[in-house]
C-alpha cells in the first residue's frame, strides 16, 4: 500500500460523517454461496506462513528486485498451476531491469468477459510486509484455491500479484499498457485488495460500481458495515481507473487514526492508527487481525463468485 491512502483518509471524517446507508442484500448466486463456505480466514492465514517463511528465508522481506520477491512470484505460480490454473508470468520493466507479474486465469468462463482480482506480491525492504500486502495475496490465494482451474462460472476469472506497487505501481501500470484495446474491454471488473487484516482493523470499500455495493452488502452482512471511498492514487487500481475499467477495492487502512465512531461500529481502539507497524519491521504474521482477513475473504470471495456467474 502507498501512502497515496493516507491522504485521502485523513479527510475520512468529513467524507464520512454521515452513517453509511442501508445496503442492498448480496447479489443471489449459488455458486459464490459455495465459493464463501469454502474459504476460510484459517486458510488465507496459512497462506501468509508461506509468504513469512519465504520473506524470512531471503532478507527479511519480498521488495520487487531482491531475492524474496523472485521467491514469491514462484511461490504464488506454483500454488496456482497446482490449482490447475493457466498461469502466466509476463515481465514489466522497472530500474531498467524486468521483473515478473503473476497472472493467473480460470480454463472455463468467457474470455472475452473477465473478472479479475489483484493483489500487491511485494514488500517495502524494511520488512516482511505481511498486512501490506501479503493479506491481499493470501485472500486470493484462498479464494483461488477453493474455486479451482475450472469452476461452474459464464465469465473466466483472473488473478493478479503485481510487482513494484511499492515503487509507483510499476507491475500494474505496465500489466495495464500491455492490454490491447479489446483486451481492456474484456475486463468486466478490476477489484484490488490491499491491507486487508490490519490489527486494529477498519473496514473500507472503494468505488461506486454495482462490485463495490454488493462489497459493502456482504461485509454489512458479516457484522462489518463499511465506509465507502472514493478511489485516489494509493495503489494498484489506478492504472485500471485511469485506464477506464470498473474498478472496486478493499482495504482495512493503514497509518490514519481510528476516529471514535469508527471503533464504536467496528471494535477496536479509538485515538490509534489502523497500523502501527505500517511499512515496518514489525509487519509480520504476528501484526494481522484475522478476523478482518476472514471477512475481508469472504467479501471477496462472495462478489467474485457472484459476477464470475452472473448474466448482466
Amino acid at each position: 500500500m502507498r501512502t497515496g491512502l493516507a491522504a485521502l483518509l485523513a479527510g475520512l471524517a468529513v467524507a464520512c460523517s454521515a452513517a453509511t446507508p442501508p445496503s442492498p442484500s448480496p447479489v443471489p448466486s449459488a455458486f459464490a454461496d459455495g465459493l464463501v463456505a469454502e474459504v476460510s480466514g484459517d486458510g488465507a492465514y496459512a497462506q501468509l506462513g508461506e509468504l513469512q517463511r519465504i520473506a524470512d528465508a531471503h532478507g527479511g522481506n519480498r521488495a520487487t528486485g531482491r531475492p524474496g520477491y523472485d521467491a514469491a512470484v514462484d511461490h504464488v505460480a506454483e500454488v496456482l498451476r497446482g490449482a490447475g490454473f493457466d498461469v502466466t508470468t509476463p515481465t514489466f520493466t522497472f530500474r531498467d531491469a524486468q521483473h515478473r507479474n503473476v497472472i493467473a486465469q480460470t480454463r472455463t468462463g468467457d474470455p472475452g468477459q473477465v473478472v479479475l482480482a489483484g493483489a500487491h506480491l511485494d514488500s517495502v525492504r524494511d520488512g516482511p510486509g505481511i498486512n501490506d500486502n501479503g493479506t491481499g495475496v493470501a485472500n486470493l490465494l484462498e479464494i483461488a484455491t477453493k474455486m479451482g482451474g475450472s469452476p461452474p462460472v459464464g465469465r473466466a476469472v483472473r488473478f493478479a500479484f503485481w510487482g513494484a506497487e511499492e515503487r509507483d505501481f510499476e507491475g500494474s501500470q505496465g500489466y495495464v499498457d500491455s492490454l490491447s484495446a479489446a483486451d481492456r474491454r474484456a475486463i468486466a471488473l478490476y477489484l484490488n485488495l490491499d491491507m486487508t487484516a490490519s490489527p486494529n482493523a477498519g473496514y473500507f470499500v472503494q468505488g461506486d460500481e454495482p462490485a463495490s455495493r454488493d462489497l459493502v452488502a456482504r461485509l454489512t452482512g458479516l457484522g462489518a458495515a463499511p465506509d465507502t471511498l472514493e478511489f485516489d492514487d494509493g495503489s494498484d487500481y489506478a492504472a485500471f481507473v485511469k485506464a477506464g475499467i470498473p474498478s472496486a477495492g478493499l482495504l482495512a487502512g493503514d497509518e490514519q487514526v481510528k476516529t471514535p465512531d469508527q471503533a464504536a461500529k467496528w471494535g477496536g481502539t479509538a485515538g490509534q492508527v489502523f497500523d502501527g507497524c505500517y511499512h515496518t519491521a514489525c509487519d509480520t504474521l504476528t501484526n494481522v487481525d484475522r478476523v478482518a482477513l476472514d471477512r475481508f475473504g469472504d467479501a471477496a470471495a462472495g462478489t467474485l463468485g457472484s459476477l464470475a456467474t452472473s448474466t448482466t
